[in-house]
């Protein structure tokens, strides 16, 4: 609600409406839900989901009641860890930083469509663990409403099986009430684009392996570096490894700019066949 002063003595109050009773309602539902579990382990990526619920969690419970939970292993980007300790540190947030191996798991490196169950179930298990050696109620995840609306997200059934709580599907969180919530609290990655793990780039079929998500991280570090020497800056990107070459995405603007530049285009795939890439080459707008 709004509070309206309309003289010294005579002071109004003024209901919210539309989106921002939306937002009012959700954000009460979300810190409620969040009361309820008394204490949590967030399963941390330092994405906007997560933080949201890292947020909310600092919110609702005390500080000792809360702990952010990242899952280091090779397809986690230095990037990605990098930002995820920053947005912890800015929260205030206990950062627990755990080793994972979902490599080992011969489901993960079959990457036959079902890979994020695996992956999933391996991190989660994990933080599981550490959650009840710190005395934890419960994991939270920062799943929300329209992941399940999603027609294959294998991750979600590892979850259920793993009694990890989904605070922001709970209390009817899609992805623009996330965003907005987030910018309501002045939270930095408001705006970030989804970063999903670089597994997520080797295409179902082909083996997920140490040595190609290394290849994925560098390759996509290199396109920055290319388009960032002339003037051009990315919001989204992707490097996918495909069972005959690769695929080069970038967000519109981006990819216009690139190729509109035949001697860029072929800079670019020239650098990137140095990272190790090989077979045909393709540049396509993201989401492709």
């Amino acid at each position: 609600m709004t509070f309206v002063i309309t003289s010294a003595l005579e002071v109004t109050v003024e209901p919210v409406s539309g989106a921002g009773a939306e937002l009012t309602a959700a954000t009460g539902r979300l810190l409620g839900e969040l009361r309820r579990l008394g204490s949590v382990a967030v399963a941390f990526s330092g994405g906007v989901d997560s933080t949201l619920v890292l947020a909310a969690a600092l919110r609702a419970l005390p500080a000792d009641r809360v702990l952010a939970v990242i899952a280091v292993s090779p397809s986690l980007s230095a990037r990605e860890l990098e930002d995820a300790r920053r947005t912890a540190a800015e929260l205030g947030a206990e950062l627990a930083e755990t080793g994972v191996d979902e490599l080992s798991d011969p489901g993960y490196r079959a990457n036959s469509g079902n890979r994020c169950y695996f992956c999933k179930r391996t991190v989660l298990s994990r933080i599981g663990a550490l959650a009840t050696e710190r005395g934890l109620a419960s994991v939270v995840t920062g799943t929300h409403a329209d992941d399940h609306l999603a027609a294959h997200r294998p991750g979600l059934a590892a979850a259920r099986q793993l009694d990890a709580v989904e605070p922001l599907a709970r209390a009817g969180f899609g992805k623009p009430l996330i965003r907005a919530l987030a910018a309501d609290w002045g939270l930095r990655v408001a705006d970030k684009p989804a970063a999903p793990c670089l597994a997520s780039r080797v295409s179902v079929g082909v083996t997920v392996t140490a040595e190609r998500l290394r290849t994925v991280e560098r390759a996509e570090e290199t396109v920055r570096t290319v388009l960032g020497g002339r003037g051009l800056a990315v919001r989204d990107l992707r490097v996918r490894l495909l069972a005959d070459g690769f695929r080069v995405e970038l967000d519109d603007a981006a990819e216009h700019r690139v190729r509109a530049s035949e001697p860029l285009l072929a800079q670019l795939f020239g650098r990137l066949r140095d990272c190790g890439l090989s077979g045909a080459g393709a540049l396509a707008v993201y989401p492709a």
